[in-house]
């Protein structure tokens, strides 16, 4: 066969004549389904099938990962569902000319292998994936406010039977090698010592093909079977998001529904929803998410700090939980209180988050051998990292600082947990200030993904990447934020639930009521139950730190409840009553009032504070302003964030 050059593929045939495709696309780090990828794709298939080799295999150039999906950046260049939909038919005819080669196929995964990957590894006779810790398969596009549409939601369901290719889908979970096997997107696993290249070049030479679904999966495919089922599907997606604010699932949930049992129908529906969605405001909105991700992600990328030990100071609901998470990352951690018994609740909580994330018991009890007891705070000496979770008083934090100065590494960071103070005050009083910054974790730890790392003029700008570098190795989106009252998230919150409390004391809208209009307008939770969440006695400091006199009233309030040990869901009582980790809500609470005028009124001095925010220089811009609010509040994703939300209102509106 010749071997013409391409950019982004090469194409090699061995003395077998087993022809190996290689996907290595030029100038980056991972290999994406570009436009010029599907375009030198399509030359290759021309190719052979004028000249069939013995066999074809698929593989990546890049280490550790296959493909993670379509070029995501050139959505944004899309003008229209039109356009959308015709390029989406020219991938299912180029896929549907992979699926039909006259010859054997295998393709082998090594690394993440995500949307538009899977999808085209589908179009493959046979799948061996490598059965390592680095390997992933699934569907994300519902993150970005779509569904598989390079012709995933058609073969998934025939390969695997509906319920089970469906709950992949509309999850967008991540299946390691062996789940994905059990699930038959994958038919054969190569260990960590074995190679996959032999087993590749094994399955074209005996022309092994998938075995395809069982009796049970086939039947989930049927008409009567798919009614029920779809019907299922509606309910416990509905009981996740709203169909109105995030309408991809349900688009899906209703494509396979009518033509779940018609491949050539379903890839009809796929171009045309999927078309439809990618131009809408919810995938508008969730792409900006996700590349706000990325430009948080890249803060503290090139400081080259890494920690090995980190010190927590204070075993409370925070500093527990801060040093839990870090020991989930790999981190030995040192927890520091006055006594013991301080420290042993928070012992056995990291052992609760430890069982439900490892699993195991040989990794659990890894885990919880690295999270170390340490009333005499012998661990501050050795570790590359010390945080500072006390209580919320300036004197206290002043002095802790003051005696840990002379006691911790030169090159070690120094930081304060700190919700509301102000660096500089803290700060004060050591010999070395531009030493200290502010990781502002948020509640819970394990589920908040942001950390304001936080800075004042003084502040050592290698400090800063320093801080955000650990931010990033522990798994945690790190914000840079000048110091002020409240930084950033909390400043924002603040205007917020106050805007919240007064309308619930002055005109005594029932708590549910509130709750329920932020919700509608998109937010995660009303807040009322975040105060609960948070915890009222936190909700009490930050609101007498940045509520002023205007705040008096409602402070009082949450004064009188935390007096009464009712401190929210922590207590199992604050405004709700909690049980098994819910809040109980009356049903009837929320008839006959105007959600849509209260949820306007509510949301109206969160967006002021954060164009107050931006003006103030808080963070460096609108971006970063967004990904904090997204991120730190659980502002709507599919509004792209509270400032880009006010620049699109009536397009978001109107749809």
């Amino acid at each position: 066969m010749s071997k013409p050059e391409f950019k982004n593929w090469r194409l090699e045939t061995d003395i077998d004549q087993v022809c190996w495709l290689t996907i290595d696309r030029i100038g980056e780090n991972t290999n994406s389904l570009s436009r010029e990828v599907m375009t030198e794709l399509e030359q290759i298939v021309t190719l052979l099938e004028k000249e069939p080799p013995r066999g074809l295999v698929l593989q990546s150039g890049k280490k550790n990962s296959f493909i993670v999906g379509a070029d995501v950046r050139e959505f944004e260049q899309v003008e229209n569902s039109e356009e959308a939909e015709g390029f989406i038919r020219e991938v299912h005819q180029l896929f549907n000319r992979v699926e039909n080669l006259d010859f054997p196929t295998a393709v082998l995964i090594d690394g993440y292998c995500l949307g538009g990957g899977v999808e085209l590894a589908l179009c493959f006779d046979y799948r061996i994936a490598s059965n390592v810790d680095h390997t992933r398969l699934g569907f994300p596009e519902v993150k970005l406010g779509i569904y598989p549409g390079f012709g995933g939601s058609a073969r998934t369901t025939r390969l695997m039977g509906g319920f089970q290719a469906m709950q992949i889908m509309l999850t967008g979970r991540m299946l390691r090698a062996h789940q994905a096997k059990g699930l038959g997107l994958v038919d054969q696993l190569v260990g960590q010592h074995g190679s996959l290249r032999w087993a590749g070049r094994r399955a074209v030479l005996k022309s092994r093909k998938s075995r395809g679904p069982g009796l049970l999966a086939k039947l989930s495919n049927i008409g009567p079977a798919r009614k029920f089922l779809a019907g299922q599907m509606r309910k416990q997606t509905s009981s996740r998001v709203s169909p109105k604010h995030y309408p991809a699932p349900f688009e899906l949930i209703e494509a396979w529904q009518e033509h779940g049992g018609d491949s050539e129908q379903m890839l009809d529906e796929e171009a045309r929803r999927v078309g439809q969605l990618i131009t809408g405001s919810t995938s508008r909105g969730l792409r900006r998410v996700f590349w706000l991700m990325d430009k948080l992600k890249s803060h503290g990328k090139d400081s080259g700090f890494r920690a090995r030990r980190l010190h927590v100071i204070g075993a409370g609901v925070m500093g527990g939980d801060i040093a839990a998470w870090a020991v989930l990352q790999g981190l030995e951690v040192t927890l520091q209180d006055r006594e013991m018994k301080y420290i042993e609740p928070a012992l056995k909580r990291a052992k609760k988050l430890f069982a439900k994330r490892l699993k195991t018991a040989d990794r659990i009890a890894g885990a919880q051998s690295r999270l170390i007891a340490d009333v005499e705070g012998e661990g501050a000496a050795r570790a590359d990292v010390i945080i500072e979770a006390i209580f919320e008083n300036l004197e206290a934090k002043q002095e802790l600082f003051k005696a840990l100065e002379s006691r911790v590494k030169p090159e070690a960071i120094l930081a304060t947990n700190t919700s509301a103070i102000p660096l500089k005050d803290i700060a004060a009083v050591l010999q070395n200030p531009q030493r200290l910054i502010g990781l502002h974790f948020f509640n819970p730890v394990a589920k908040m993904p942001l950390v304001e790392v936080v800075y004042d003029a003084e502040t050592r700008q290698d400090e800063i990447q320093r801080g955000a570098a650990f931010c990033n190795q522990i798994n945690r989106f790190p914000l840079p934020v000048r110091s002020s009252p409240g930084f950033l998230v909390n400043r924002v919150l603040a205007r917020y639930m106050l805007k919240a409390f007064q309308i619930y004391r002055e005109r005594q809208v029932p708590k549910e009521a509130i709750d329920k209009a932020a919700e509608l307008f998109g937010m995660p939770m009303g807040p009322v139950e975040l105060a609960d969440t948070v915890g009222l006695d936190v909700g009490l400091g930050v609101m007498h730190t940045l509520g002023g006199d205007e705040a008096a009233e409602e402070a009082e309030v949450l004064k009188s409840l935390v007096a009464e040990g009712k401190l929210g869901k922590k207590s199992g009582e604050g405004f709700y009553r909690w049980k098994k980790g819910r809040a109980e809500k009356s049903r009837d609470a929320v008839k006959d009032i105007n959600l849509e005028s209260l949820s306007k009124e509510l949301m109206a001095p969160y967006f002021d504070e954060c164009l107050a925010c931006l003006a103030d220089e808080i963070v460096e811009d609108s971006d970063a302003l967004d990904a904090g609010m997204v991120f730190g509040t659980g502002f709507a994703p599919f509004r792209g964030g509270p400032l880009f939300y006010l620049e699109n209102r009536k397009e978001q509106e109107d749809e």
